[in-house]
């Protein structure tokens, strides 16, 4: 069976603006003509594909169509910019990143590519480890991600390893580690976290036998911010060498944690996407180091996983210069 991207595209349009209401004044429709163009889909596809809640929002049947929709509008944009055809309007790549890498080594290579490709950038921030759900979902079209088995219809290879240090201002050093980095007075030094989902302090704190609960948690939810903050002496907290480098900080010893990085895309003839892969990974080489097998980390090479049929690419087609191999999920 084929989707027609023009339901599909109603699909997306719909879940993106949160009610059929809304998604008729961007289609420029009116709301019963989408409420039957999602009726005549569902029936097609035999599932059902959206909650009608406020907002609205995709079952996993319909993330994997409204996943389809936005590679079939990426591929259009980039064949117009190829035949010339493009209306004056930029192509727009939504890419899901971590707050550590925006804000040390990965904002240059996207501007490179922006600028070169003339294409707009939409930046989704997210934690490493959670950057790939965007991509499942459809809301991406790549991602840094720790997840090294590829996505379905995504391609994945190995960027390197960001490596974190615990370390602290030397006047909060003085105060609550007089006599160093003991268990005793850890589990009463003030620790500063990212968010919620920043699990690199209680990994440090365990491994020097502490229960991670024990000590206060500070919360800084942005990357420049949270380096600050622990230079200026708010708490401790774990920092990769761009970060440490120009500050008066203090070492507490202990592991140094390393957080393996990955690159995943989707896996279509994209000249948009190929470019922006080769500026990510030339940039990477340059910053993260590569010494994951020593930590335990097996680099992957770059390898694909199984596309959806309705959004299959030709096998022979890469999304960056590393090397394919098929794999299912």
């Amino acid at each position: 069976m084929r989707i027609p991207p023009e339901l599909a595209h109603s699909l997306a349009v719909t879940v993106e603006q949160g009610s059929l209401d809304a998604a008729a004044r961007v289609l420029h429709v009116t709301q019963s003509a989408v409420s039957q163009r999602l009726a005549t889909l569902e029936r097609l596809t035999g599932q059902v594909l959206l909650v009608r809640s406020r907002p609205v929002r995709a079952t996993a049947a319909g993330e994997t169509v409204i996943r389809y929709a936005r590679q079939v509008a990426h591929l259009d944009a980039d064949a117009a910019a190829h035949l010339g055809l493009a209306d004056g309007a930029r192509a727009t790549l939504p890419i899901a990143v971590n707050a550590d890498s925006l804000a040390t080594w990965l904002l240059e290579p996207l501007v490179r590519a922006s600028v070169a490709l003339g294409v707009t950038l939409d930046l989704h921030r997210e934690d490493e480890s959670r950057t790939a759900e965007l991509l499942a979902r459809g809301t991406v079209v790549a991602a840094v991600t720790t997840r090294d088995v590829p996505v379905p219809g995504c391609t994945v290879g190995f960027l390197g390893v960001m490596t974190y240090r615990a370390v602290a201002a030397p006047d909060f050093a003085r105060t609550y580690l007089p006599a160093g980095a003991t268990a005793s007075a850890l589990e009463r030094a003030p620790v500063v976290d990212f968010d919620g989902t920043d699990s690199l302090q209680s990994q440090w704190l365990s491994s020097r036998g502490v229960d991670p609960t024990a000590p206060p948690r500070h919360r800084v939810p942005s990357s420049s911010e949270f380096a600050r903050a622990i230079a200026l002496g708010l708490g401790w907290g774990m920092l990769p060498a761009h970060q440490r480098a120009g500050r008066d900080l203090t070492d507490l010893g202990g592991p140094e944690l390393s957080v393996p990085l990955h690159w995943q895309q989707w896996r279509l003839h994209s000249t948009h996407l190929d470019q922006l892969a080769r500026e990510v990974e030339r940039a990477a080489a340059g910053t993260l180091t590569r010494h994951a097998a020593q930590e335990g980390i097996a680099p992957r090479p770059m390898s694909t996983g199984q596309l959806p049929p309705a959004a299959a690419a030709p096998t022979s087609t890469s999304a960056s210069p590393a090397s394919v191999a098929d794999e299912s999920p």
